[in-house]
């Protein structure tokens, strides 16, 4: 679980992309095999979603976002558990 209140990641490219996806669910106590099995993937994918290997749609749209000068963040909220994921499908 997430000790502060808030955390935040600035997301500038695929890299960041994927360090702050393992952070949030190290933060969270899952595995990957968790995290892909509530998010529908395969944990290959999230092993490369971590690693920044796919992600070639997201550096296209972080560029995008550098050249409008503006910056991608994110934000954990303490208060959201590691089952968040499983209200959001059961909506």
């Amino acid at each position: 679980m997430l000790t502060t209140r808030h955390r935040q990641w600035v997301v500038r490219s695929g890299a960041d992309f994927g360090r702050t996806i393992a952070d949030l669910r190290a933060a969270r106590g899952l595995t990957q095999a968790d995290l892909a099995r509530k998010s529908g993937v395969s944990r290959q994918y999230v092993a490369d979603l971590e690693r920044g290997v796919t992600v070639l749609v997201l550096e296209r749209m972080l560029r995008m976002f550098r050249r409008l000068g503006a910056e991608v963040t994110v934000t954990a909220r303490a208060d959201v558990g590691a089952s968040a994921g499983d209200r959001e499908h059961a909506a």
